[in-house]
């Protein structure tokens, strides 16, 4: 198929079930909505303007409360697993995700098989535990920075990756691992793929879950193995293979858009909306660092001229926005940048900055101040505030969003 640059936004916008946002029906159902259409959402515990996988959720559904999404997690309706990074995933799904290629994970195993023992037996008898149940112990484990880390929080969370335990639940950053046969219902516990087709499966959850990738991307397809098969890992053919696999079969369709190199791909049942994608009318969204929607950097660049850069890890001093900036969707064009922080003991939600297009003036766009309201007036609400607050630079802002009513 070859298909305009147009429906290609208007279809992702669609697909993304952003066009209108904030229109999936609230409530713990709404929620297991979105996560049957996009399969799995990333997960990020950091709240500054939010939790990542709340903010995906709010953009979506209609007064999103993040006590809907932890419900969900409480009775065991959704689990973490490892699709393109930590990422919750419907519990029926779990006989695709209990197998990675997690040799990291291995090897922390089979270097320490005495404190792996020791923690499920302790878990065993003593139900879900942390970290800090155990005594500290040190060894030749070091994390990202070179620092020695503690092999008992290693040892559970290679045990977790690897399938033996699982998340009971979070209180804050604290997890509380328990052992998996307790965690997940005994008929699909028993469900067993072999690695390759639980490799084809989350290959295509990438897909599902974005609607519109290509064959490559910074870290789209981790955790999937590389691109042509590796004689150290015999079970996995490779995400060429696995791709062109399912082409063949249909269940990708290979299209060519307009201003965008390369082949991207569709599901199969998606065709239909993609040849003839709605209008997304006007309405406003705020996107998290880890939604879908912006995992394709390349993709915002040629489809919808906007460069997206998430300034974590970028000296301040070097940053040209914030550390903890959300893009802007206004219909079916990115438009901006905000960076708001949520004070929850104070009650208030105060906007650092906005980065506005050089293409786009927001008292020209028809629709987007109405609908720039409604979307901090969601905000406000998904964030348990009163009121909102900007910062002395962002006059223009001030004056066009001081009212909300």
């Amino acid at each position: 198929m070859d298909v305009t640059a147009q429906a290609a936004r208007r279809f992702l916008v669609a697909r993304q079930m952003l066009a209108p946002a904030r229109s999936v029906e609230g409530g713990p159902d709404g929620v297991l909505e979105v996560f049957r259409r996009l399969g799995s959402i990333q997960f990020d515990p950091l709240s500054v303007a939010g939790r990542s996988h709340d903010l995906v959720l709010h953009a979506r559904v209609a007064g999103y409360e993040p006590a809907w999404c932890d419900l969900l997690y409480e009775r065991q309706e959704i689990f973490e697993a490892y699709n393109k990074g930590l990422s919750l995933v419907p519990t029926s799904e779990f006989p695709w995700f209990r197998g990675v290629l997690a040799v990291n994970a291995r090897r922390v195993l089979a270097e320490h098989p005495d404190v792996a023992e020791q923690v499920v037996e302790r878990i065993r008898a003593e139900g879900p535990l942390t970290a800090l149940d155990f005594e500290r112990r040190q060894g030749s484990l070091v994390d990202w920075f070179g620092a020695p880390t503690n092999v008992v929080r290693a040892v559970l969370e290679a045990s977790a990756v690897t399938g033996v335990l699982g998340l009971a639940r979070r209180e804050g950053n604290r997890r509380y691992y328990d052992l998996i046969e307790r965690l997940v219902p005994p008929d699909i516990l028993a469900r067993k793929f072999p690695l390759r087709e639980q490799l084809r499966y989350k290959l295509l959850s990438r897909y599902r879950a974005h609607g519109l990738l290509g064959i490559s991307g910074p870290d789209i397809f981790g955790g999937l193995g590389k691109a042509k098969p590796d004689p150290g890992l015999p079970e996995s053919p490779g995400r060429t293979a696995l791709r062109e696999e399912l082409i063949e079969e249909g269940e990708l369709v290979p299209v060519t858009v307009e201003g965008v190199p390369g082949k991207r791909f569709v599901l199969r049942d998606d065709i239909e909306l993609l040849k003839a994608p709605p209008e997304p009318g006007h309405s406003v969204a705020f996107l998290a660092p880890f939604d879908a929607f912006v995992w394709d950097r390349a993709l915002l660049g040629s489809l919808f001229q906007f460069e997206y850069v998430w300034e974590l890890f970028v000296p301040p001093a070097k940053r040209r926005w914030g550390w903890y900036v959300l893009p802007i969707l206004f219909g079916d064009r990115l438009v901006g940048r905000i960076e708001p922080r949520i004070d929850r003991k104070e009650g208030c939600v105060s906007v650092l900055d906005v980065w506005w297009e050089d293409r786009f003036d927001l008292r020209r766009a028809a629709g987007f101040v109405e609908a720039m309201r409604a979307a901090l007036r969601a905000y406000l609400q998904f964030a348990g505030a009163s009121r909102l607050e900007w910062a002395p630079q962002l006059g223009t802002e001030r004056k066009f969003f001081r009212s909300l009513g």
